[in-house]
């Protein structure tokens, strides 16, 4: 492993970024004999997977240009139900049990392609005066995130088995995908929260070229 380098890795489950980040620190400060510098260029919550872009050493400094590039996901929306988080760490809610045919969620999906306005999730790495979103949601304090414009350049309907919808979604940098499933579940009328989600690109970079983090 070189001291400055970018690196793709394919996030597991259950581990958060910064996880990540320090155990690609440790090994690299293992194999250099020093302290690394190691830097990630966006965060994946810890429900999901998929490609992380690492930055070591003196790429560091670019982590920057990396974070801002467009990023396709493949995500599964269940309907009919709400969490507080918005994915399945969350405090879950019934909310309908209308089961949406084909046609209406493929008339709510196209509402969403294009620029579009969006609200992030209370439980985000956003910073609101200097603190994270999500420490501050998970103290009961009341947290406002101002709306932003994002765009959904495709959005595609991979699957509809109810109450689940897969979906293959090509994003502009900032857009939230769990998010996008409570809109869509507000659409509908149903709720509807993101029970899984994997980040398949980043700019040019697929996972498929992305090692396991055990390796």
């Amino acid at each position: 492993m070189n001291e400055d380098s970018v690196l793709l890795i394919d996030k597991p489950d259950g581990i958060t970024s910064f996880g990540v980040v320090a155990r690609v620190r440790r090994r690299l400060s293992e194999q250099l004999g020093k302290k690394a510098k190691v830097g990630h260029t966006g965060t994946l919550d810890p429900f999901a997977t998929g490609l992380m872009i690492i930055v070591t050493g003196k790429e560091c400094r670019n982590a920057m240009q990396y974070s801002k590039l467009d990023k396709e996901y493949e995500a599964t929306i269940r309907l009919g139900v709400t969490s507080s988080t918005g994915d399945p760490e969350g405090e879950l809610t019934a909310v309908s049990d209308t089961q949406p045919g084909h046609a209406a969620i493929e008339a709510a999906l196209d509402q969403f392609r294009g620029e579009i306005t969006q609200r992030p999730p209370m439980f985000s790495a956003i910073k609101i005066n200097g603190r994270r979103a999500y420490d501050l949601a998970r103290k009961g304090e009341v947290v406002e995130i101002p709306e932003r414009q994002v765009t959904i350049y495709s959005l595609e309907l991979l699957d509809y088995m109810y109450p689940d919808i897969r979906i293959r979604v090509h994003v502009s940098s900032g857009t939230y995908i769990r998010s996008l499933a409570e809109d869509i579940g507000k659409v509908l009328g149903t709720g509807a929260y993101c029970v899984a989600l994997r980040r398949t690109k980043v700019g040019k970079w697929s996972v498929e070229g992305a090692e396991a983090i055990d390796r």
